[in-house]
């Protein structure tokens, strides 16, 4: 996000490009339960082929989400990726659900929103269904928790949803969404 506030377009340096590239193969290669069934190798070529999203991949990099494949489209020929770090993403905590809910806090605001963020970054973030599936790649947010796409009719209430994993057991709750804590964050995922 800092490239984007500087004016600087969705562009990574050639040691930036190779950086990420690396750090999401060993992550491939460590993770194979994840994506049993795909070669690196394809997968490469499509990021290679889309520098934009190569550099949104970076992003959730440098935010601390450690993003992932978790899935391919079939239909579409995309590669799915989610943040896929052991707790809500460093970078991208203390946020409150959206620009609105930033603006409505009269004091105490936190420096950003979750889904402003999110589209800086060129992620979305993730829904109920995401995060569910997520869960069953392994035991995440077991000690923070993350914002999901909430509904509509949720969200015009002055509501939105998080999610989080305890006792074995993935959560979803409810809370203001002008709300943010220390330990709360926001998941995204990005289709390549």
């Amino acid at each position: 996000m800092h490239q984007l506030l500087n004016g600087n377009k969705k562009k990574l340096s050639p040691e930036q490009r190779k950086d990420v590239l690396r750090a999401l193969n060993v992550r491939f290669a460590k993770n194979r339960s994840r994506h049993k069934d795909l070669e690196w190798a394809k997968v490469q070529a499509k990021l290679e082929a889309n520098t934009e999203k190569l550099w949104s991949l970076h992003e959730m990099e440098r935010t601390g989400g450690e993003p992932d494949v978790v899935g391919h489209d079939t239909k579409t020929g995309e590669y799915i990726f989610y943040d896929c770090s052991a707790e809500s993403p460093k970078g991208r905590r203390s946020l409150c659900y959206d620009r609105e809910a930033l603006e409505w806090r009269k004091e105490h605001k936190p420096k950003n929103d979750a889904m402003t963020m999110a589209a800086a970054m060129g992620i979305e973030l993730l829904t109920e269904e995401q995060y569910r599936e997520l869960q069953k790649l392994g035991n995440f947010d077991t000690k923070t928790s993350s914002w999901v796409k909430t509904p509509y009719a949720i969200r015009k209430l002055g509501g939105a949803f998080f999610c989080d994993r305890r006792y074995d057991t993935v959560f979803v709750y409810h809370n203001g969404a002008e709300s943010y804590y220390a330990a709360r964050g926001s998941r995204g995922s990005l289709r390549v």
